[in-house]
């Protein structure tokens, strides 16, 4: 079994059953010791969804108010004409068919792929590279778009994509310990909001059944929402 660390042991001892507004949730997440390097706050919802019906899935994308404090690195499929443009609004690389076969021999440098509609047809070919890591391109996700060289401004910014799993639990990053109060509370806010927003009608019963934020060294604090 384990040991425990001294920090460990002193964050479990101050967990609370309650329940918290987002407001308190945040402050008492600060409460919890903390290593030296700035923590990432994730939040998790639990969900009264059948994962197993394609009807109530949950997924698409979200761009925070306030940023998730992280970038990512994006490649995006474009026209030729494109690629200058895609590479300015800080894609990692762009391109065609020369970007499927840097794909095809074994490149895979990034987090987020963008395409325009039209290229589809060339990105198909990557379904059994990029769809076992969830990378393909999807018109759900927000990474097939017409505004090709706005996606990948929004995706290097730090929009991120969101899917439920196979136990209804959808996860997002919304910033960094070292962000405000304020605005790790509307990051917060906006990501409830939009999960709130695609509840599918067939979905059954109390639909968001529990929310909880924590810094990825520290424990959880449920949320009321």
């Amino acid at each position: 079994m384990p040991k425990l660390s001294k920090r460990r042991k002193a964050n479990l001892s101050q967990v609370s059953k309650d329940v918290f507004a987002p407001a308190a949730a945040v402050a008492a997440l600060r409460k919890f010791k903390t290593p030296k390097f700035d923590q990432t706050v994730n939040v998790v919802m639990h969900l009264g969804i059948d994962p197993k019906q394609a009807d109530q899935i949950i997924r698409g994308s979200v761009a925070l108010p306030h940023g998730t404090g992280k970038s990512a690195r994006v490649v995006c499929f474009c026209q030729s004409d494109k690629v200058a443009a895609a590479k300015a609004a800080g894609a990692v690389e762009a391109g065609s068919e020369d970007l499927v076969a840097k794909i095809e021999g074994g490149w895979m440098d990034f987090d987020v792929a963008v395409a325009s509609p039209d290229m589809m047809r060339v990105v198909s070919k990557l379904g059994k590279v990029l769809g076992p890591k969830g990378l393909m391109p999807s018109p759900k996700a927000g990474t097939v778009a017409p505004d090709v060289i706005g996606a990948v401004k929004e995706y290097s910014a730090g929009k991120q994509e969101y899917r439920n799993d196979d136990g209804g639990n959808v996860h997002a990053i919304i910033g960094k310990l070292s962000f405000a109060d304020a605005k790790l509370v509307e990051n917060l806010e906006a990501f409830v909001a939009t999960i709130q927003k695609v509840k599918p009608s067939s979905a059954k019963g109390t639909y968001i059944k529990k929310c909880v934020i924590a810094a990825c060294m520290s424990p959880g604090v449920q949320i009321a929402v």
